[in-house]
């Protein structure tokens, strides 16, 4: 397949572990997504496979992942592997941006403003 403006690396064989990640959303996904992303103008999808990845949440007009990350991003083999995650998943065209729990739990409303911006 070649690749054109549309495609985004979806991977079908992935599609299993979205579902089940879907179905058991932390906290701080369930609070973005309940009380803001599902009402969102714009098509999100949530724990959408890319690639070898499941973003947290995707959306394709917007060429955006949104990644809420809990403490295992802070370890050194979590900061490495989130930037080969980043980098490929930039290859694709796709922003990611990313959120800590902390920023979900306590400063919701002001991270929710920027994704608005």
């Amino acid at each position: 397949m070649s690749r054109n403006e549309h495609f985004t690396g979806y991977n079908s064989r992935l599609k299993e572990k979205a579902r089940k990640l879907r179905k058991k959303m932390t906290p701080e996904e369930s609070h973005l997504w309940y009380d803001f992303l599902k009402s969102y103008p714009v098509r999100i999808y949530r724990q959408r496979s890319i690639d070898y990845f499941i973003a947290d949440f995707y959306c394709s007009e917007a060429k955006l992942i949104i990644e809420i990350d809990g403490n295992q991003h802070y370890t050194e083999d979590g900061k490495t592997q989130d930037e080969v995650r980043t980098e490929i998943l930039e290859r694709y065209g796709l922003e990611v941006i990313r959120f800590t729990n902390d920023d979900i739990k306590y400063r919701f409303k002001t991270y929710v403003m920027k994704l608005i911006k």
